[in-house]
Parts: C-alpha cells; sequence; structure tokens
C-alpha cells in the first residue's frame, strides 16, 4: 500500500476537488498535512488515526527539552 493517499483519495476524503479547499478541511479536523506546490501530501496514517477518532500530533521539530531530560536521569 502507498502511504500517501492519491489526489482521487483526498478529493474523496475531503469533499473537495481543488487543492486550497482540500488543505483548509484537513487543517480544520486536525489532520497532518503538507502543501507542496498545487499538490496535497498526506499520509494514510494520519487520516485512518483521525476517522478512529484517536488524536494526531504534529511534529515542529526535535523536542530537545526531552533529550536533555533524558541524559540527566
Amino acid at each position: 500500500m502507498i502511504e500517501y493517499l492519491e489526489n482521487a483519495e483526498i478529493a474523496r476524503v475531503t469533499g473537495a476537488t481543488k487543492p486550497p479547499a482540500q488543505a483548509e478541511w484537513l487543517k480544520t479536523r486536525g489532520i497532518p498535512h503538507q502543501v507542496d506546490g498545487k499538490r496535497i501530501i498526506v499520509s494514510r496514517i494520519h487520516v485512518q488515526a483521525w476517522l478512529e477518532g484517536r488524536p494526531t500530533r504534529v511534529s515542529t521539530g526535535p523536542n530537545w527539552a526531552a533529550l536533555s531530560n533524558a541524559q540527566s536521569h
């Protein structure tokens, strides 16, 4: 299985055919995704988690605080 949704699948999930509307729909529902020019990249794992009601976390980079806390123990 391909990790990322195809364009037709994104349209089916969001109910929108235009990338800006798709991105807005995903953002409103808290589904992590990336806008790359005119395309939307969204992982099947994140959509599956949303469908199951599980929270999805968006990484903003390494958690350096967690690393320094682990070293001090």
